[in-house]
């Protein structure tokens, strides 16, 4: 791609407009669709041709030239939606096929997903080691790691390209998440299906086995789900009254219902019944929510001070994070450690977990409260000192066996196919995640 001219002044009319939160690493979307990306790089998944870990965002080169509508965080991956390019990029650590080229190598630049050319994908969403994609018909797709079916395709075999999930086809799936081995879609009629590991009731069917394919979620009969999220291995559903429902696993309060015992089927946060919220996320084990006026609360882990509320305790019910001023909170994200909330003024604010620079902040250090991050709130935004006109340090890609020997691509099939590859099951052999 071409050397992309930018001012060096800011600019007063840049804001983030899309924001998501993997284990350790943060992307970032500008309203000009550049985007961005910093924390842990170690599997190439910020995009930026190495491995090196970022600790201020930086634009990432290569889609420079893309002009981005969403980005997308998974476990050490990441994904790009461009609407006007009708591409899906995918780069990072590519094991079990969750990238969807076609194979499990690592990919360090972002790469378009060739099997999904031309259609028309609207949403993604991304998981420990899955992928989900919805088009424009609401066709919804699935790749990646299946060991416990949350890829929906009926087995438990990977898929290494994108596969339609069949079960669903026809009811137009309007919003979708990932937890960490579960799947969580939103059908157009208004009932929700979810699918995947189970153990914890964070299907919501009732039951705490795995489903290789959808089952609805019981108890919401009546009521008109407006939008889904997923945390790690619990489930939340916000419904267009603003009552927020969660269920699976609450070890850690993350359910939000002053206890810490699994839901096997929806129940509301009664702790929230007076607030009418608009916006959800769930992280590894903590989960987020922010009504109508903006309050923000934060409920479950808080060993690294993710919830935001100036402690590293627990807490199984929802608490009010402050330090925003008086704008309200109007986008959100939870990471596996970290969370970040972008206000209505343009401000960002992160907390939490902070030893691979996944806050922004240049500093490899924790913080319980929210800190504004000064270079991407509206006003302060400077493309050039960004790196938007910067040349990337490097373009390679590493060899495929770099952590975990990969299958012979003889296993793989063409690009034309929409058939399902098995990957065999591979060694942990990366660094714990800090």
């Amino acid at each position: 791609m071409g050397e992309a001219i930018v001012s060096s002044s800011a600019s007063s009319d840049l804001r983030v407009t899309s924001l998501s939160c993997g284990s350790s690493h943060t992307l970032a979307l500008l309203s000009n669709g550049v985007a961005l990306s910093w924390g842990r790089g170690e599997d190439g998944q910020l995009g930026h041709g190495d491995a090196e870990e970022m600790r201020k965002p930086r634009a990432i080169f290569h889609l420079m030239q893309a002009k981005c509508s969403q980005v997308t965080s998974g476990a050490e991956y990441s994904v790009a939606l461009s609407k006007e390019a009708n591409e899906l990029y995918s780069w990072g650590w590519g094991d079990f096929g969750r990238l969807g080229h076609g194979d499990c190598n690592d990919v360090f630049i972002p790469q378009p997903i060739k099997a999904l050319a031309g259609r028309n994908v609207v949403k993604v969403a991304c998981g420990d080691t899955h992928t989900l994609a919805v088009t424009d018909a609401g066709e919804l797709f699935s790749f990646g790691r299946n060991q416990n079916g949350q890829l929906g395709l009926g087995t438990t075999n990977d898929a290494i390209l994108p596969q339609p999930v069949e079960s669903l086809r026809g009811l137009k799936v309007r919003d979708m998440s990932c937890g960490a081995e579960h799947s969580m879609a939103l059908a157009g009629n208004g009932a929700v299906y979810c699918w995947g590991w189970g153990a914890y009731g964070n299907l919501g069917d009732g039951h705490r086995e795995d489903r290789c394919a959808p089952v609805k979620v019981q108890g919401l009969e009546g009521v008109k789900v407006v939008s889904v999220a997923c945390g790690w291995r619990h489930s939340i559903a916000a419904d267009d009254t603003g009552t927020v429902y969660t269920f699976g696993w609450s070890k850690y309060g993350q359910l939000g219902h002053g206890d810490c015992s699994d839901q096997l089927i929806p129940k509301a946060v009664e702790a929230l019944k007076d607030s009418r919220i608009v916006l959800i996320s769930g992280g590894w084990r903590h989960t987020a929510a922010a009504d109508d006026t903006g309050k923000l609360y934060a409920w479950g882990w808080n060993k690294f001070g993710q919830l935001g509320i100036g402690s590293n305790s627990d807490t199984n019910a929802p608490v009010p994070v402050v330090g925003f001023g008086t704008s309200p909170v109007r986008l959100l994200s939870c990471g596996w450690r970290h969370t970040f909330a972008v206000t209505e003024a343009g401000d960002v604010f992160s907390w939490g977990r902070g030893v691979n620079g996944q806050l922004g902040h240049d500093e490899a250090k924790d913080t319980n409260v929210p800190v504004r991050l000064e270079e991407l709130s509206a006003g302060n935004i400077k493309l050039e000192s960004l790196g938007a006109s910067a040349t990337p340090l490097t373009t390679y890609v590493p060899p495929a066996d770099r952590y975990a020997v990969v299958p012979d691509h003889s296993d793989a099939l063409p690009d034309s196919s929409h058939g399902i590859g098995t990957v065999p099951e591979m060694p942990a052999t990366k660094k714990p995640r800090s």
